[in-house]
């Protein structure tokens, strides 16, 4: 069974592995190494549009998610923070430490 760091240490108990010819489920959770994810991608991409989350691993530990997009919450608006950002009125001028370790002189 994969390790998932953290749950152990909170309390929580792991989940029940369901085994498929060629996949390994979570509670919905396919997990996947990243050989596999690449050969798979197809069916790895088919299975999140149908709702399916499909981690992938390295390692035995996950590193990436692969989740359905769902789009922007909502549009964005132009000059929706407007009068709420200040620019300082130095804001191009470059402090003379941070200058030196660029290697810029003023």
């Amino acid at each position: 069974m994969p390790h998932w760091p953290g749950r152990r240490e909170a309390g929580i108990k792991e989940p029940q592995l369901r085994v498929r010819p060629g996949l390994v489920y979570r509670r919905g959770v396919i997990l996947k190494n990243i050989s596999e994810a690449k050969a798979e991608l197809s069916a790895l991409i088919e299975a999140v549009s149908k709702g399916e989350e499909v981690l992938i691993g390295k390692a035995g530990v996950p590193v990436a998610r692969l989740v359905r997009f769902r789009g922007p919450a909502s549009p964005r608006k132009p000059g929706a923070m407007k009068g709420r950002i200040r620019v300082r009125a130095d804001f191009d001028e470059l402090p003379d430490d941070v200058a030196a370790a660029f290697g810029v002189l003023p």
